[in-house]
């Protein structure tokens, strides 16, 4: 059994080459193999995001804290909130991130294929982020 105390945990700044705006990474870690399991705590300040991108394995996102948005690419952008669990496929192109006036962290989970658990790509641009979900899409 390994178990990390919470002071242990190591929080660094989300690189500016993969996020928006102003983002903490905590507890990032990554199982050794034969698991592919890793996974963060993730916090984005109001109007922080990630950029687009897509997880081999897909990814697990549980949040804990705030508001938030998200989008596959094609899709209508859908608002999420603390207690919320969101299923992000495979190979989807895709963004999430805070609400442009609500904080909101999240327990990212996701699987490493060929040593990798994520694919970046571009930046989200402030038009495609301020289009905001629609009413049917806000969950509430």
């Amino acid at each position: 059994m390994e178990i990390t105390r919470k002071a242990d945990l190591k929080t660094i700044d989300g690189p500016a080459e993969f996020f928006t705006g102003k983002v903490t990474i905590t507890g990032q870690f990554q199982r050794h193999e034969p698991s592919r399991v890793g996974g963060a705590i993730v916090h984005f300040e109001p109007g922080a995001r990630t950029a687009w991108h897509r997880h081999p394995l897909g990814q697990t996102l549980i949040v804990t804290e705030g508001i938030g948005w998200t989008q596959v690419e094609g899709g209508e952008i859908h608002e999420f909130r603390a207690g919320d669990q969101i299923w992000c496929p495979k190979d989807k192109k895709h963004w999430h991130g805070a609400t442009p006036t609500t904080g909101m962290t999240h327990i990212a989970i996701q699987e490493s294929k060929d040593g990798s658990p994520v694919t970046w790509l571009d930046h989200v641009t402030d038009e495609e982020y301020l289009a905001g979900p629609s009413a049917l899409n806000s969950g509430r």
